[in-house]
């Protein structure tokens, strides 16, 4: 993974206080490794872009230019094209949320809106209660505006909105300026709240007058199961996210917002002091894009060949990972999340993983005061699924030698007896 170089910074006492609690993308980080060719990547999150026809997007970008090329090369509005928020009302449509064209904002992708959301709401100190394990990506753009964040547990529902309930009993009305969730297919852990907890948590965010924030990057990307309306189909003052990134293409970077119209208004102004406007042309490829039918068997192939690759890793976490070990059955979406017992710290174990050619995220990294370091987010969604079945069986290996070591020094009587291997259901 290299050594760090260290660079005296003399303007380290000019920055903003903010900057001392921004943290790095372990994403990020562990990209110059996950890109080497023989390392074999379950840290990233990377749409498999090589099943999207290039003639296709070749097409929708040259009518671009074509078709609209004053348009496509200008600023253009800061709420983003009339006819782009058009193709989102009509996708939004599909999945139970009826919209307007001036309902939605576009962003440059999804993060964009959780920068700008964080911007607006958040004042230091402000209570903010997410998921625990959250999507890092949140954790980093909350974190800039010095929040104190609240996670509530998951389980295989979702969300606990038992715990949420007694948090937000304990806080009081208006005792947080939001609630973020992924309810569908959860980064990191790939779970999604069922129907009856939504409705729960809708209930106790109204009792208690707080908003709530939906990110919804996989909810297209479902291999199995009924589809679950999104929280913004069941109360119209959801402040819902989109994107493009895993249904056309990240590269483009296009997502978008839709919320009550005081709240858009703000966050346009938010917007406009960001960016001024977002790509027009990345906005008119993507309306080509849409226009053309294929887009739907496309996104069938990518779903498909996201659940092959599912189905291989969940194989191959059960036929090498030890039996101290628990994992999540994802029924869309790009992750599984595995835990490990408590006294294993994945994150010391990284780098012999990277030495054996196989990444993954430690789970630190998803929660904001550092729990989670027994658990681990494999991302299937990129890797072939030859390369999954090499590298799950690369990490069990890594694995197995430290739980070889732990079990060794327990014998000895230097360490607590290790607790033994539950037994799998």
């Amino acid at each position: 993974m290299g050594t760090a170089r260290v660079v005296f910074d003399k303007w380290s006492d000019r920055y903003a206080v903010r900057m001392a609690d921004v943290r790095s993308s372990a994403v990020r980080d562990l990209f110059a490794a996950a890109t080497r060719e023989d390392m074999i990547s379950f840290s990233g999150g990377m749409p498999e872009v090589a099943r999207v026809p290039i003639e296709s997007v070749v097409n929708a970008a040259s009518s671009a230019l074509r078709g609209s090329g004053r348009e496509a090369l200008q600023y253009g509005a800061s709420e983003g094209r009339v006819q782009i928020r058009a193709v989102v009302s009509e996708l939004m449509a599909e999945v139970g949320v009826r919209l307007k064209p001036e309902d939605i904002v576009v962003t440059a992708g999804a993060q964009q809106a959780l920068d700008l959301l964080a911007k607006i709401f958040i004042d230091p100190g402000d209570t903010i209660i997410t998921e625990g394990p959250t999507y890092l990506g949140a954790l980093q753009a909350f974190s800039a505006y010095r929040p104190s964040i609240t996670c509530i547990p998951m389980d295989e529902d979702g969300m606990r909105t038992d715990v949420l309930a007694e948090v937000l009993g304990r806080i009081g009305p208006r005792g947080a300026k939001f609630i973020y969730t992924i309810p569908n297919f959860q980064n990191p852990t790939g779970v999604t709240l069922t129907p009856a907890r939504r409705r729960e948590l809708l209930d106790l965010a109204c009792r208690y007058d707080i908003p709530v924030i939906e990110d919804d990057p996989y909810g297209r990307l479902r291999f199995e199961g009924g589809h679950c309306l999104p929280l913004r189909a069941l109360d119209d003052e959801v402040i819902h996210l989109g994107t493009f990134s895993k249904i056309f293409a990240p590269g483009l970077r296009l997502g978008w917002v839709t919320a009550p119209h005081p709240v858009l208004a703000k966050l346009l102004l938010a917007k406009q002091a960001a960016d001024l406007c977002g790509s027009a042309y990345a906005q008119i490829t993507a309306e080509r894009y849409f226009s053309d039918p294929k887009w739907r068997k496309v996104l069938q192939d990518l779903t498909r060949t996201y659940a092959e690759r599912r189905d291989t890793m969940l194989e191959a976490l059960a036929e090498h990972f030890p039996p101290e070990a628990r994992w999540t059955a994802p029924e869309g979406g790009f992750f599984v999340w595995v835990e490990m017992p408590s006294f294993l710290d994945l994150k010391s174990i990284l780098a012999e993983a990277v030495e054996r050619g196989v990444t993954y995220v430690p789970g630190d990294a998803f929660f904001p005061d550092g729990r989670g370091r027994n658990c681990m987010r494999l991302g299937f969604c990129y890797a072939q699924p030859e390369k999954i079945r090499e590298g799950i069986a690369r990490l069990a290996e890594v694995l197995e030698d430290r739980l070889e070591l732990y079990r060794a020094f327990a014998d000895a009587g230097a360490l607590p007896n290790v607790p033994p291997a539950p037994e799998r259901g």
